[in-house]
């Protein structure tokens, strides 16, 4: 459960550093490696059926901690270094919170225009689609837990196998000789 929270809070802590630093770059992507900065431009439908396959794969659902978590954090910054001013504090971070909630549609397009820029509409009808079969709405609910799982599994055999690789390394070093 620890590593749930954990990567939960790392991947909105990543989201929240692209919104706030970087998402206007992320315009600016493409999958041409010789596009220098183009901006594209994606009709309406396109974007529609982006965000059709966004939704129904849920691959933003967790997007929408990012400024609660963030107010959160605040509130924490400064009350640590001006406990007297806690009630204050909490009032001025929820109203900040309620007004940047407001820029939340720019994350929204610059999601669909990744996925926009590297589906077609009818990829992305498709990934809707399937998303919206009784096998896909159980791969969108089960995929936290099963990715989180799952990097649990691979740090555990990664400890594992680092811990074998360390003792066969010294004990082939010292059969060589060596003082280790």
């Amino acid at each position: 459960m620890r590593f749930i929270s954990w990567s939960r809070t790392a991947g909105v802590a990543l989201a929240a550093m692209l919104v706030v630093a970087g998402a206007p770059s992320l315009h600016a992507q493409s999958n041409d490696p010789n596009a220098q900065g183009e901006q594209e431009t994606f009709t309406p439908e396109h974007l529609r059926a982006a965000q059709r396959a966004i939704d129904a794969s849920r691959a933003t659902e967790g997007f929408d901690e990012i400024l609660p978590t963030l107010a959160e954090q605040t509130q924490g910054l400064f009350m640590r270094s001006y406990p007297a001013l806690a009630g204050q504090i909490e009032e001025v971070t929820t109203q900040v919170a309620i007004e940047m909630a407001q820029r939340r549609p720019q994350l929204n397009r610059t999601i669909q225009e990744i996925w926009a820029r590297r589906f077609t509409v009818e990829e992305l009808n498709g990934i809707a689609d399937f998303y919206t079969s009784p096998l896909g709405e159980k791969v969108a609910q089960l995929s936290p837990s099963i990715s989180a799982l799952s990097v649990g599994a691979s740090k555990q055999w990664a400890d594992a196998i680092s811990t074998e690789m360390v003792e066969e390394v010294r004990s082939r070093m010292q059969a060589q000789g060596a003082p280790l």
